[in-house]
């Protein structure tokens, strides 16, 4: 949810914010910006995509080697070509960009007002450039200084880059709340809200914490302190991304991409935790937590979105395997109650990004009731797997796409490796069930790639649905968090209103809602409640709604019951979900390009809500 980017360095700045901003599109925006120093300070901006930008920008001197450059998803203000960033000072010699949202912006605008200040835009994000100058102007003390006071009396969440004209050679950066990496280069910086835009240009970054200043400049010069003026020692990462990722490879769209590589990035989230040979499970990141999973008196697992259908899975996953009590919640919602938690709860945390504000803000609400956090999580650096205890990485590589897919399979993987151990662990699964479940499990990367030749086959079933204003999606047991993913992920990139149902609900009112012209996608490879299921999709066949069967290999009864079927190698119920996951997957990829949706970049989405 916004995108920022920042260089100070040796080269012509604005090829490289463009560059970075075009990486940054898949975040959500729809306006975008850049502001370039070279003795004056100059800004261009618009509403619309990055490409607009460019053209907006075509005939004018874009020449320096200081620069920032934003892409806004509005808050503040309605999507225009005023409220883009960046956003100029009273003086117009600071510009700032921002993500994240000042809370207490409306008083402090108002009392710049009655101060003699004028705003040309409805942000926030003006106002704490005002403010900044104000200090700076008032109190006769340099610009760090004043952002750091500055930031002292504004309430909320922020990721902040700012260039002066009396500073030619530097920027000021910081963050609380919202993400901000740092990339060193040789005497140049680059600043982003993630690592997409800097991976091009060096593996060596910085990822600030919450409410630090960093001070960089074109000589090579760097200084990181707190918003209480204490002194802080960078500690500099080395970036695993490779710049191949951030490509779509051949593929139309990075979503389509990212589909086909679930065999390798499951694959991945297995290799190093998963030793079949030897019957063990490692998870490095959780062997001082062992003991707590084994011994916890219930889990809570928060999300939101996708994670938190991954979530759902994980409920199934361990009240099967360890026989732990398990709650998932919206942490949105999570985050404003007042829960129950105590010190023998343990918590984990879900999130592609590791930057989600809610899933952020419940871990510290939970952090503060004595419960021990676990994250699960994909970016490696980012806020989450910095505030939790412990936890596993994804290592599902980079997930362009605003829908989640791959991320979604290898957190539902995390989770069965998790469950897995804590169920050895407590004896409450027999060795022989336990080695059978690995031996399994091991096979699933291969399972998938079958799974991904009935491309074909989905994009015919597609065909057949493209213009239907409504979908059902219908699963029991495991298979129930597949319905709900199935239909978010037709949601967001075709616009087509879906629901998912456990199958016994149908009854309980959404049966009302089938006719000859409802597609119904019934989830029907789990044993366990296969002859329910069936019963299920008779009772919408009745009803004249046309059905989409998802199947294993090898049925009949629901093969000849319904007007489609998908087919899926046979495997342990438990890691159905992973497998059932990805014909839905390309159901709703088909059907949005065949509606001519935009699929890597929905319309009002952001792949990480960073502002509540």
């Amino acid at each position: 949810m916004c995108g920022i980017v920042g260089y100070v360095g040796k080269r012509e700045a604005y090829p490289i914010l463009i560059k970075g901003l075009h990486r940054l599109e898949y975040r959500g925006y729809d306006s975008a910006g850049v502001a370039l120093l070279n003795g004056d300070l100059k800004t261009f901006k618009c509403v619309g995509k990055v490409s607009d930008l460019e053209t907006f920008a075509k005939d004018m001197d874009k020449t320096g080697s200081v620069g920032i450059g934003h892409t806004r998803w509005a808050t503040h203000g309605e999507p225009n070509n005023v409220n883009a960033h960046p956003h100029y000072s009273e003086s117009k010699n600071l510009a700032i960009i921002h993500n994240g949202i000042i809370e207490n912006y409306a008083p402090l605008k108002e009392e710049m007002k009655s101060r003699g200040h004028v705003f040309l835009s409805d942000t926030d994000t003006e106002v704490l450039i005002h403010l900044i100058e104000d200090i700076q102007e008032n109190e006769k003390i340099d610009l760090e200084e004043a952002v750091r006071e500055a930031l002292q009396e504004v309430h909320g969440a922020y990721a902040i880059v700012i260039v002066s004209k009396h500073h030619p050679n530097q920027l000021i950066c910081a963050r609380k709340g919202s993400p901000l990496v740092i990339g060193i280069g040789e005497k140049e910086f680059f600043i982003a809200s993630d690592a997409t835009p800097i991976v091009e240009y060096t593996k060596n970054v910085i990822y600030l914490d919450d409410e630090e200043i960093a001070v960089v400049k074109g000589t090579g010069e760097l200084s990181i302190k707190t918003i209480k003026n204490q002194v802080k020692t960078p500690y500099i990462q080395k970036l695993e991304m490779q710049l191949e990722m951030l490509e779509k490879g051949g593929y139309d769209h990075f979503m389509l991409k990212e589909i086909y590589e679930q065999p390798r990035s499951i694959k991945d989230t297995m290799r190093g935790r998963l030793h079949v040979d030897k019957g063990l499970i490692k998870l490095g990141g959780l062997v001082d937590y062992e003991n707590k999973l084994t011994h916890a008196e219930r889990i809570i697992i928060v999300a939101c979105g996708t994670s938190w259908h991954a979530g759902l899975v994980g409920e199934y996953l361990f009240e099967e395997l360890a026989r732990i009590p398990v709650e998932v919640e919206y942490a949105s919602e999570f985050r404003y109650r007042n829960p129950v938690i105590s010190e023998k709860d343990v918590v984990i945390a879900i999130s592609q990004s590791g930057e989600t504000a809610d899933t952020l803000a419940a871990i510290e609400m939970a952090k503060s009731k004595g419960a021990t956090i676990l994250g699960i999580c994909n970016v490696i650096g980012s806020s989450i797997p910095r505030t939790t205890h412990g936890g596993s990485y994804t290592h599902a590589g980079p997930e362009i796409g605003v829908a989640s897919t791959k991320a979604f399979t290898s957190q539902v993987m995390v989770l069965t490796l998790m469950a897995l151990l804590t169920g050895h662990n407590k004896g409450t699964i027999t060795e022989s069930r336990y080695h059978q479940l690995l031996n399994e499990l091991e096979l699933i990367p291969e399972k998938v790639k079958k799974v991904l030749t009935s491309d074909e086959q989905i994009k015919a079933i597609a065909a057949e649905f493209k213009d239907a204003h409504n979908f059902l999606y219908l699963g029991r047991g495991y298979n129930f968090p597949v319905a709900l993913e199935g239909a978010l992920k037709l949601k967001e990139i075709s616009y087509i209103h879906a629901e998912g149902y456990p199958a016994a609900e149908m009854k309980h009112g959404p049966i009302a809602l089938i006719d000859e012209s409802m597609p119904v996608v019934f989830l029907c490879n789990n044993q366990s409640a296969y002859e329910k299921i069936v019963s299920n999709v008779q009772e919408v066949k009745a009803r004249k709604g046309r059905v989409i069967g998802i199947v294993e290999e090898g049925d009949e009864i629901i093969q000849k019951l319904s007007e489609f079927t998908i087919s899926l190698p046979r495997t342990e119920e438990p890691f159905s979900p992973i497998l059932a996951s990805i014909p839905l997957q390309l159901l709703a990829y088909h059907i949005a390009v065949m509606r001519g949706c935009n699929v890597d970049q929905p319309r009002n989405l952001a792949k990480s809500v960073t502002v509540e």
